[in-house]
Parts: C-alpha cells; structure tokens; sequence
C-alpha cells in the first residue's frame, strides 16, 4: 500500500461518516414532511427537528474534509470531477444551503403555516442534495467522468440509468438512516409510542432501499457492466455482503426493540455499500487513471498526512464530547456538583500519566514512520501510531469525559 492509497482510505472513511452522519440529517425533513396528520404527526416532526438541530452542522465537516482532502492530494481527479460534474454539485451546494437556512428560520417562526412552509423547503432540498450527490457519484462510478478540464458531458454524465438509480438508493437511504437513528433518539428520551413510529418507518424504508438497491444492481448490468462483475464477482462483493449482513441485523434490532444495536447496524449497512462501490473500482478513479497516477507530489502527500493527523487531534476529541453529550442527553447540562474521589477516580489518575507518556510514544514512533521511511507499510504504520497518540493524549488530556 503506497502513501497515496493510504489518503484515498482516508477519504473514503470520510465520505463514509458523511453518508452515514450527513445522510441522517438530510433524511430527518423527509419524515418531517411524510408527517401526516395522526395522532402523533406533530411529535414526529418536533422530534426529527429536534434530534438532528445539535449535530446537523457538525455533519457536513466530513464534505469539507473529503473534498480538501481531495483537493490537496489528487488534484487532476477533483478537478475533473468537479469541472464535468458541475451541475450536479452545484444543485447538492444549493440544498445544503436551503437545509441550514431552514434550521435557523424554523427558530423563529410564529405561525404553523411559516412552519409547514419552512419544513417543505427543508424536505425539498433534504431530497435534492442527496439526490444529485449520489447521481454525482453514479457518473463516476459508470466512468462518464474522462479525465481533463470538464472534458465530460455536463448533463448525461449524472443524467443517465446509474447515476439516476444511484440518486434514488441515496434519497431512501437517507430517510432510512434518520428513521433507526431518531427511534433510538425516542427510545432515550422514553416515549415508546414515538419510538415505534420512527421504527415501523425504518422498517418500511429499509426494504424499500432493499428493493431499489437489487433492482439498481439490474440497471448496473446493462448501463455498467465492468461496475457490476466486479461487484458480484469481485472485490466489492465483500462489500454488499458486509451491508447485507448488517441490514439483518438492523431487522432484528428493530423487530426486537434493540435501537442502540439498529443504528450501528443501519450505519454499517449503508458503509457496507460505500466500500463496495470502492473495492469493485480500485484502484481506478476515472476511466485511464489510477490512484497513484492521480496523486500529487510525495512530499505533499506527507504534508497532507500530517496536517490531517494534526487536525484530528482537535477534530475527533470535538465531535466525540459532541455527540457523547447529544447520545446522553446531557448537551446543556450543567455541571455536576463534585464528588468525592472513590477507587476508580484514584485509578484514573493514576493511569493518566501513563496515558501521557504512551502517547508521547506513538507521536515519536509515527512522525518517524513517516517522515523517514519511503515504504508503503510503513506509512500505515505512522498513520496508526499518530493516531494513537490522539487517543492517548486526549484520554490523558480529560480524563472526565470517560465512561463513568
């Protein structure tokens, strides 16, 4: 594995938590808008309000992080790609904009015919951004994407069979998604007959995007054979059978009442596909060029390396407190009248310094990793030892964010 294999992993785990974290948010309006007018339709629309507002901005830094990423260590392919899919990703910006706008309007709004008509917009654009995101990536995946400088056909290279199945599977994925998640939500503020709204339509959602999904895999047969034997044959296939797997599992989670479980196997299910579409296309990003033939300069891939690593080390420990508040249920809290220190406060404090010094240990050995070896496992190697010297440091750092 080179260093530029290294960074493309590295994009696609973010291009994963955005599907998964972003997906979520924009599949909330969805439901906000499929309200209805039941005995619960109201609470169904304050709660998937609600449960995204903490996080939805927080979200989209994985866009931000895949496209910089992008950006800095494969130039020649995002500039392709954002050059013949220029229209598509302008109509995925404007959605994003609309959603965040609407989050923000919502606030103040003083009748319920400003709120239905701002929850309309929002569900508009929480349709369209997925949409034209995933037509995007059906353009690329069908290799309607040549490499140059909008050398593609701006309309027919997201506007085709792929790319249209893949807009749709992207659209019921996200309302999936925000179904398992917002049960959870429910599960945890206790309001079970709210809960088992949000699980029926996860339920219902799920084997629709199954549904879509295998007929999606017809649509590739004829329109993107090379995509399909790979994905049935090849290297993706590890991939559908990871999300088949895990969509199961969810099932069973939710037939059961298990929403912690179905949530982290929703998420799976739909990485599962993600990593799939990534194997059976590896190691090419656009028709007649290759990862490494893609990738910039080696020293600026090292530099874009350890900017990333430097970056997680505020990133991650953020987004972890952020969520790890949101999950339960503490996020505007205050704090906690202090306690007198027991048996496990003792061993904490006595385990930090080792965690201090751990990390010092990681850092050295994964800057050296990578500063002065030229092979691939050894880039892998600095990469984990960096961040593991994250960890480290943050669990040193603040210790009273661990689990009591």
């Amino acid at each position: 594995m080179t260093l530029a294999d290294v960074l493309m992993v590295i994009i696609l785990v973010g291009l994963v938590l955005y599907v998964v974290l972003g997906g979520a948010d924009f599949g909330a309006p969805v439901w906000q808008v499929l309200a209805g007018r039941g005995p619960h339709a109201e609470e169904i629309r304050e709660h998937a309000h609600e449960a995204m507002a903490p996080v939805w901005e927080a979200n989209h830094v994985w866009l931000i992080f895949v496209i910089t990423v992008m950006w800095t260590a494969f130039p020649v392919a995002l500039g392709s790609i954002a050059s013949t899919l220029c229209v598509p990703l302008f109509l995925a910006g404007v959605g994003i904009i609309a959603r965040g706008a609407a989050y923000a309007l919502r606030a103040g709004t003083t009748s319920s015919a400003q709120v239905k008509a701002i929850d309309m917009v929002s569900g508009i654009s929480s349709v369209l951004t997925p949409f034209a995101l995933g037509a995007a990536l059906g353009g690329i995946a069908s290799g309607r994407v040549p490499v140059g400088n909008a050398r593609g056909d701006l309309m027919t290279s997201w506007l085709n069979p792929t790319s249209i199945t893949i807009g749709v599977i992207a659209v019921i994925s996200c309302a999936y998604l925000a179904a398992v998640f917002l049960a959870a939500d429910a599960v945890r503020r206790d309001e079970p007959a709210l809960a088992a709204e949000f699980r029926r339509r996860a339920l219902i959602a799920g084997a629709v995007a199954g549904l879509v999904a295998a007929a999606g895999l017809v649509v590739l047969r004829s329109d993107a054979r090379g995509l399909f034997d790979e994905l049935v044959g090849g290297d993706g296939l590890v991939g559908l059978i990871v999300s088949a797997l895990a969509g199961i599992v969810t099932v069973i989670a939710l037939l059961r009442g298990r929403s912690e479980l179905a949530r982290y196997g929703s998420a799976v299910a739909v990485a599962g596909v993600v990593g799939g579409w990534a194997l059976a296309q590896a190691p090419v990003i656009l028709p007649g060029l290759t990862v490494d033939q893609a990738a910039a300069p080696h020293d600026t891939l090292v530099a874009t390396l350890v900017a990333i690593i430097a970056g997680a080390a505020i990133l991650f420990p953020s987004l972890g407190l952020l969520f790890r508040l949101v999950l339960g249920g503490r996020l505007g809290d205050g704090a906690d009248e202090p306690a007198a220190p027991g048996a496990w406060q003792l061993l904490e404090a006595s385990a930090a310094g080792l965690r201090g010094r751990a990390a010092v240990a990681c850092a050295v050995v994964g800057f050296g990793f990578l500063t002065v070896a030229d092979a691939g496992w050894a880039h892998v190697i600095g990469v984990v030892a960096l961040l593991s010297a994250i960890c480290l440091g943050f669990l040193a750092a603040v210790p009273a964010l661990l689990p009591e």
